[in-house]
């Protein structure tokens, strides 16, 4: 073979691939729906009707499903299968069917991001835009309610607790982990003079979690934003910038306290405080507590492998699970249990290997991690099944997973063809 027609056969190098913008309608419509994700105090709320149509016109233009992904689709369809096995047990029929119809809409949210992002994962930077500004409003929402800045303010409060744009303190408190610990990690690895423009956006951020006076949400900034300091300080090779990191973390340290002992300076503020910082609250180790509610049910789950049927525990106890994880059990049987489990095991042992990689969207890929354990840990004392924040970290992490995969077979391919040209 003449050297060139070894040089016609050998493939063009690979195009490095550039950012996304927001300029098209598509990646527009994609900032859009991150965007719209905080805001569902009523529904469906405006996320829902919009993904819905969002979804129908992707898939009319050609969006993928890719084996890359084929554990979530798998495990999501498992899980939505048992719950759908389950509804004949329910009291309320008619409820279980909306329950479990919302369960699947999620799902489909969850493969959406992970399609779109399989194929085109730089468009991570639309995702992060839209949630990043979402945030930081529904955040000024919720404080603004807690102080009561206007007339109706007090619409995004509940129990005298910030909820901004959302139902529950519990569900704002959780949404606003991701974009504050975005920040916190630009913080880590930008310029300072970079570091500047995000103070104001994180300290709404940081006060809105706060105000919310979720212990969850406390506890999970709080791991994902050591899990994130510990990723840039394992893989940051600079001396220079590592002892940067050591002393941000100390200045960081020192900020928050200066922040919640501004805040607990006033009197309504520190009794909340007060209030909820208890490890246990009544309701938490009384006869039918939380915690009891957790061995009854699952001696119940023991007894039933199809599951109670969705909307049913509270018809046996005071309140719902409040664990997602007997909530899999309960609503979805043992099969939608087991696939539940399944899949966040899962999701971490795929994740964990990316997270030494360099890649483009590596540090983001990191807060999505952080976040991610923070949320499976929280899940342990909250019910985090129809969460639209969650399913969009599900379908991140696997857009991602399948985004490293695909690069990899096209490298291999692309060498593979070379070897063969110059053979």
């Amino acid at each position: 073979m003449s050297l060139a027609a070894a040089h016609s056969r050998t493939p063009p190098p690979l195009r490095p691939r550039v950012p996304v913008r927001a300029s098209s309608i598509g990646d527009g419509a994609l900032w859009l729906a991150a965007f719209l994700s905080g805001f569902v105090i009523r529904e469906p709320a405006p996320y829902e009707l919009y993904m819905v149509g969002l979804t129908v016109v992707w898939l009319a233009f050609g969006l993928k499903l890719r084996r890359e992904f084929g554990p979530l689709i798998i495990c999501l369809m498992l899980y939505i299968a048992g719950g759908i096995i389950s509804i004949p047990l329910a009291r309320e029929m008619g409820d279980a069917i909306i329950y479990t119809a919302v369960s699947g809409f999620l799902a489909i949210t969850a493969i959406f991001y992970a399609a779109i992002l399989a194929e085109h994962p730089e468009r991570f930077q639309l995702i992060e835009r839209g949630y990043l500004a979402c945030s930081v409003l529904v955040a000024l929402f919720g404080i603004a309610g807690y102080f009561n800045a206007f007339p109706g303010a007090d619409f995004f409060t509940l129990y005298d607790r910030a909820r901004g744009t959302f139902q529950d303190p519990n569900v704002f408190g959780p949404f606003l982990v991701l974009p504050t610990v975005l920040l916190i990690q630009r913080l880590l690895n930008r310029p300072l003079r970079e570091c500047l423009a995000y103070g104001p956006a994180l300290t709404i951020l940081v006060l809105g979690i706060f105000l919310s006076f979720s212990r969850g949400a406390w506890v999970a900034l709080t791991a994902a934003a050591v899990i994130v300091y510990l990723l840039s300080l394992v893989t940051e090779r600079n001396s220079v910038r590592r002892l940067r990191l050591l002393a941000l973390g100390a200045l960081g340290i020192v900020a928050l306290v200066g922040l919640i002992g501004i805040a607990l300076s006033i009197d309504s503020v520190a009794d909340m405080f007060e209030q909820r910082a208890r490890l246990v609250q009544e309701y938490d180790g009384a006869r039918l507590g939380r915690f009891a509610r957790y061995a009854f049910g699952f001696q119940m789950v023991m007894e039933n492998p199809l599951g109670l049927g969705a909307l049913e525990f509270n018809k046996y106890f005071p309140e719902d699970e409040h664990n997602v994880y007997l909530k899999g059990f309960t609503t979805y049987g043992w099969l939608g249990g087991t696939v539940y489990l399944l899949l966040v095991g899962w999701t971490l042992a795929r994740l964990f290997p990316l997270l030494f990689k360099h890649r483009p969207w590596t540090p983001f890929l990191h807060c999505v991690f952080a976040v991610f354990v923070a949320h499976v840990i929280l899940s342990i004392i909250i019910d985090t099944d129809h969460w639209r924040h969650m399913y969009m970290l599900y379908g991140i992490a696997w857009g991602l997973i399948a985004a490293d995969r695909i690069e990899r077979k096209g490298l291999v391919r692309a060498r593979a063809m070379a070897a063969h040209a110059q053979a």
